[in-house]
């Protein structure tokens, strides 16, 4: 595990760990399993590819750690449903507070404002924040390979299941992508982003991608810009794309989102 990735898993722990003394994991399991079903992530994006040859999971976030404040003038509701009327096939939500300024009230409040399924975008490392994000209405969850072992990350991906919920694995090189086809999601995350220097290397990536069996839905994350990232990308072997700075960079993100569609 890179440092800052790894300094970021520690400092979700340390948050978990006092969380759960004000929210104790029976009441969120309560909670979640009380939660209306599930709105179909996977199936919303094997739609959406099957319609246009492509599917895009729009991103909600204020800032990074890469760029700091994206947008300023941020509004989950607006987003949410600009990214609806242009066409987005889900909805992926930052709800990590200390390094992206992401809220859970921003998931709640994205997800109310249309119809599409959400993805709670945080480092998921303990069965707690499997049964807060169904709490919170999340439709799926991400898990990423370089910051959870085998056994917690069937752990993890067996709560999701459990509650209805679809999850989104994350990879960045060969090793991490050989472990993530042992999970059964069918969801395979590909993030062109160097965990060590936060550099983009969209090569690599697409090198990555035509290693991920055809059974397998793969969806490209982070460097996408150009309708000819998505040309390259497409070419080999993404259905879907998670985009989000490219977009929230612009004045209007359905504007945006639109110019990417082929």
């Amino acid at each position: 595990m890179c440092d800052i990735l790894q300094k970021i898993c520690a400092d979700t722990r340390l948050h978990i760990e006092k969380e759960k003394l004000m929210k104790p994991f029976e009441l969120l399991h309560r909670d979640a399993i009380r939660m209306s079903p599930a709105r179909g992530f996977a199936r919303s994006l094997r739609e959406k590819y099957d319609a246009h040859g492509v599917a895009f999971i729009t991103e909600i976030k204020k800032a990074s750690p890469s760029v700091g404040i994206i947008r300023p003038d941020f509004s989950p509701v607006d987003l949410a449903r600009n990214y609806a009327a242009a066409g987005a096939a889900c909805l992926s939500v930052l709800t990590d507070a200390p390094y992206f300024q992401g809220r859970n009230e921003d998931l709640i409040a994205a997800r109310a404002a249309c119809a599409l399924p959400v993805l709670r975008k945080d480092f998921m490392i303990d069965v707690w924040q499997v049964a807060e994000a169904r709490a919170m209405g999340a439709d799926c969850i991400l898990l990423i390979m370089a910051a959870l072992d085998d056994d917690t990350a069937l752990t993890l991906h067996k709560a999701a299941t459990d509650y209805g919920m679809d999850v989104l694995i994350e990879v960045h090189n060969r090793e991490e992508l050989n472990r993530a086809l042992r999970l059964p999601s069918r969801l395979i995350g590909v993030n062109s982003r160097n965990l060590k220097t936060l550099k983009i290397d969209l090569q690599a990536a697409a090198e990555l991608v035509r290693s991920i069996p055809l059974e397998r839905f793969a969806i490209s994350e982070s460097g996408i810009h150009t309708p000819d990232d998505v040309a390259m990308m497409r070419k080999a072997g993404a259905r879907g794309f998670l985009v989000g700075e490219s977009l929230l960079k612009q004045p209007d993100v359905g504007v945006a989102l639109r110019q990417l569609m082929p």
